[in-house]
């Protein structure tokens, strides 16, 4: 990694919700399937799933978007099993 590049916490643009799993994942450099299977989890069980609810939603507001090069606006376009020539 460049020594001017500083590694941010950003949504993920392999998105199952929102990106914030997906995210933390690429970040911590874990399993994406496996932080999102902990993640949902954490959120369900802990006793209060409204509160665990709240903050995946204030984190998916306030994580900011992942600026990729390489991700093309027109894939967004484009329909699961959709083929271009």
């Amino acid at each position: 990694m460049d020594r001017d590049m500083k590694k941010q916490l950003t949504k993920s643009n392999d998105k199952i919700f929102s990106g914030v799993f997906g995210g933390v994942a690429e970040y911590f450099n874990w399993d994406k399937t496996w932080t999102r299977i902990v993640g949902a989890i954490l959120i369900i069980f802990p006793g209060n799933l409204f509160l665990g609810i709240l903050v995946y939603v204030i984190a998916a507001i306030v994580m900011p978007e992942k600026n990729d090069t390489n991700h093309r606006k027109d894939d967004d376009d484009i329909i699961e099993g959709e083929f271009r020539e």
